[in-house]
C-alpha cells in the first residue's frame, strides 16, 4: 500500500525552431532563486577555479586578437591606396608609371601578422573549449554521481509521492542541460560580452562619429526584440502545449496498439491524431514565422547602419579626415556590432534555463533523508519469535492514521496469511516490516531486536520479496534469476528455476536461459514473469520469505505448481504471504484478517470458517463469484 502519487511529469518538449533568433521567442524557464542556485552551481566548480579563470584569460585573449584583426588588417588597405593614389599623381605630373609605388614588403607583414593572430585567436579558442568540456563534463559527473548516491537515501515515500517520469527529467533532460550550457553557452556569454565592449572601443578610437551612427541602430533592433517576442512567447506556449498532447496520444496508442487494433479504433485514433497535429501544426507555424522574422528585420536595421557609415565614411575619406583603411575597418566593426547582443539576449534566455535546471535538481539533493533514530528499547533476549508486531502505530499522513494499535506475534518457520479487502493495511503490514517506512508508535522487533536498530540493508538481507508488480530487467533470463544472490553457482540458478517451474519453458526457448528480455519483458507472459520473479527469491535463500500477491498473475495449473514447491521451499523458513486468492492460503499456519489496519480475525482457515465471521464472509463471497462465472 501505497502513497497516492502525483501526476506523471510532462514528456520532453521538442525544439523550439532553428536559427540564432529562436531563443528570443522561446520563453525561458524561470528559476525561483536565481543566484542562489547559481552560487550553489559554482562551488561545484570552484575546485577548477584556476582552470576556469584560465579559459576566461583565454576567451579573452581570442577575443581581442579576432578585434584587433581588422585595424590592422585595414593598415594593409590603406598602405595600397597610399601606393594607387601615388601612382595617379605621377601620371598626373606626366612621369610615366611602370610599377605602382606599393610597399608590398610592409603589406605581406601586415597579412603575415593578420593571419597570425587569426591562428592565435583559433587556437586559444580551441584551448579553451577543450578545458570547458573537461570541467563542465567533471561538474555534471559530480552532479549525477550526488544525485544517484542522494536517491538512495531517501525513502520510499519520495518515491511515492514523485512519479518516475519526474525524476528520470531531473536525472538526464536537466543534467545534460546543464553540460550544455557549462560547456557551450558560459564561453559564449563571456566572448559576446568581451567582444561587444572591444568591438566598441575599437570604433571610438577610430571615429566617435561613425560610432554614434552605429549605435543609433541598438534602439531600432531592441523595439524590434520587445515588440515581436512577447508575440512568439505566446505561440511557442500553444506550439508545447499541442506538442505535449500529441507526444501523449502518440505514446498511449502505439503502447495499447494491441487494444487499438482489437477495438478497430484505428481510423478514430487516426482522426483524433490529425486534429492535434493540424493544432501543432499552425501553433508551430506562427510560433516559427513570427520568430524567424526578428533576424531579417534585425539585420536590416544593421544594414541601413552599415549604409550610413559606408556613405559618412566616404564622405571623411574624400576630405582627407580618415583613412580608406580604417573605413574599411569600421565597416568590418559595424558588421560585427549587433552580432553579440543577438548572442546575449539569446544566451540570457538559456542561462535562466540552465539555472532551473540546476535548482530541479538541487531540490532533490535537499530533501530530507532516511532518518536511522534508535528505538531506545532493550533486546528481547531469547524471544521465541521470529517477528514481532507490537501496539504499532502508523499512517501516511499524519492527520489519517491507518494502524493504532496492531499487534501480532510470528514464530519462527509459520507461514503468516494476510487477508482482507482492498485498502485494510496488508501491503503497509509489509511497507512496515521491511522499513520502508518506520513506525510512529509501537515497535517492530526481528529475532527480539527492534527493526529500527538495524541498518536498513542488513534488516533487507534477511528478507526476499516477490511483488505483485513484476519488474525485471533488459537483460537475459538467467542474469534476472541470478539479481536474487550474486555470485551464485550456475546449478544454483538452474535448481531455483525448477523450484520455481521456470526451467520447463525457459528450456524450451530458442536461447533457453540466455534469452533475452526486452524493456517491458513482453517477449515471454505474466505469468512468466511472475515466475521469474519467484525463483529469485528462492535463489535468495533468505531467512524470511515475503510473497504480496505472488501468484495473482498465473494460470490455476500454474498456482497449483507453486503452492507445492512452496510447501517444499518455506519448510523451515518464515514467510508472510498477501493473497486475495483464499483458496491458496488454506494451508498457512496462521491466517490474519485485516480491517482498517487492524486485526480482525486470526486461526487457521479451519478455524476460522468455523468461527462464520469477516475471514468467512471473504471466503464464501469469493467462491460464489467464482461460481457465478
Amino acid at each position: 500500500m501505497s502513497a497516492p502519487k502525483d501526476k506523471a511529469a510532462p514528456k520532453k518538449m521538442g525544439g523550439m525552431g532553428h536559427g540564432p533568433g529562436r531563443n528570443l521567442g522561446a520563453k525561458p524557464q524561470k528559476a525561483k532563486n536565481f543566484w542562489g542556485t547559481v552560487g550553489r552551481l559554482l562551488k561545484y566548480m570552484s575546485k577548477k577555479i584556476y582552470l576556469i579563470l584560465l579559459v576566461l584569460a583565454l576567451a579573452i585573449a581570442s577575443t581581442i586578437f579576432q578585434i584587433r584583426t581588422p585595424k590592422i588588417l585595414g593598415e594593409a588597405t590603406t598602405e595600397i591606396f597610399k601606393g594607387v593614389m601615388a601612382g595617379f599623381k605621377m601620371a598626373k605630373m606626366g612621369r610615366p608609371v611602370k610599377t605602382l609605388p606599393i610597399d608590398f614588403d610592409k603589406v605581406a607583414q601586415i597579412i603575415f601578422v593578420v593571419i597570425a593572430m587569426y591562428l592565435a585567436s583559433a587556437v586559444f579558442s580551441f584551448i579553451q573549449q577543450f578545458i570547458m568540456t573537461r570541467i563542465s563534463q567533471k561538474t555534471v559527473y559530480q552532479l549525477r554521481r550526488e544525485m544517484k548516491e542522494k536517491m538512495d537515501r531517501l525513502p520510499i515515500s519520495y518515491y511515492d509521492t514523485h512519479s518516475n517520469g519526474d525524476i528520470m527529467s531531473r536525472a538526464i533532460n536537466d543534467m545534460d542541460n546543464i553540460a550544455s550550457t557549462l560547456q557551450q553557452s558560459l564561453t559564449q556569454f563571456i566572448t559576446s560580452v568581451v567582444t561587444f565592449v572591444g568591438v566598441l572601443w575599437m570604433m571610438l578610437t577610430i571615429s566617435w562619429q561613425l560610432t554614434l551612427v552605429a549605435l543609433a541602430t541598438i534602439p531600432l533592433s531592441l523595439i524590434v526584440v520587445m515588440v515581436i517576442a512577447p508575440k512568439s512567447q505566446r505561440y511557442f506556449a500553444d506550439q508545447q502545449r499541442s506538442l505535449g498532447l500529441l507526444n501523449n496520444q502518440v505514446e498511449e496508442t502505439y503502447g495499447g496498439h494491441v487494444v487499438v487494433k482489437s477495438f478497430n479504433h484505428e481510423e478514430s485514433d487516426q482522426q483524433n491524431f490529425e486534429v492535434e497535429n493540424e493544432r501543432l501544426y499552425k501553433a508551430g507555424w506562427r510560433a516559427q514565422f513570427i520568430s524567424a522574422m526578428i533576424m531579417p528585420l534585425m539585420n536590416f536595421i544593421k544594414n541601413l547602419g552599415y549604409v550610413f557609415v559606408a556613405v559618412l565614411g566616404g564622405v571623411k575619406v574624400a576630405n582627407g579626415n580618415m583613412t580608406l583603411g580604417d573605413v574599411q575597418a569600421f565597416l568590418q566593426y559595424t558588421n560585427q556590432f549587433s552580432q553579440p547582443i543577438t548572442q546575449i539576449a539569446s544566451l540570457l534566455n538559456t542561462i535562466q534555463s540552465t539555472v532551473a535546471s540546476a535548482e530541479r535538481i538541487f531540490e532533490v539533493l535537499d530533501e530530507a533523508e532516511m532518518t536511522n533514530k534508535p528505538s531506545g528499547l532493550p533486546v528481547e533476549k531469547n524471544s521465541p519469535y521470529k517477528v514481532e508486531f507490537e501496539h504499532v502505530q502508523f499512517g501516511y499522513e499524519p492527520q489519517e492514521p491507518l494502524m493504532t494499535d496492531f499487534d501480532l506475534n510470528v514464530l519462527p518457520g509459520q507461514m503468516v496469511a494476510i487477508v482482507g479487502p482492498t485498502g485494510a493495511g496488508k501491503t503497509t503490514l509489509i511497507n512496515l516490516l521491511e522499513r520502508f517506512y518506520d513506525v510512529t508508535g509501537g515497535s517492530i522487533r526481528y529475532e527480539g531486536v527492534d527493526t529500527r536498530d538495524f541498518p536498513r540493508q542488513d534488516l533487507r538481507a534477511n528478507f526476499s520479496m516477490v511483488l505483485q508488480d513484476t519488474w525485471l530487467f533488459t537483460g537475459s533470463i538467467y542474469d534476472n534469476i541470478l539479481y536474487g544472490r550474486e555470485g551464485a553457482s550456475e546449478t544454483e540458478v538452474v535448481r531455483a528455476a525448477k523450484a520455481a517451474h521456470v526451467d520447463d519453458f525457459v528450456r524450451k526457448l530458442p536461447h533457453g536461459y540466455q534469452t533475452v528480455l526486452n524493456e517491458e519483458a513482453s517477449n515471454i507472459s505474466q505469468g512468466q514473469r511472475q515466475l521469474i520473479t519467484i525463483a529469485r527469491a528462492f535463489l535468495a535463500d533468505p531467512d524470511v520469505l515475503i510473497l504480496d500477491e505472488a501468484t495473482s498473475s498465473v494460470d490455476t495449473r500454474t498456482e497449483i505448481l507453486i503452492q507445492h514447491a512452496m510447501g517444499n521451499l518455506l519448510q523451515g523458513r518464515t514467510s508472510f504471504v498477501v493473497a486475495h486468492r483464499l483458496s491458496t492460503i488454506r494451508d498457512a499456519n496462521n491466517i490474519v484478517v485485516m480491517n482498517h489496519g487492524n486485526i480482525v480475525e486470526t486461526g487457521t482457515h479451519d478455524e476460522l470458517m468455523a468461527k462464520n465471521g469477516f475471514y468467512a464472509d471473504l471466503y464464501n463471497s469469493q467462491f460464489a463469484d467464482d461460481e457465478a462465472i
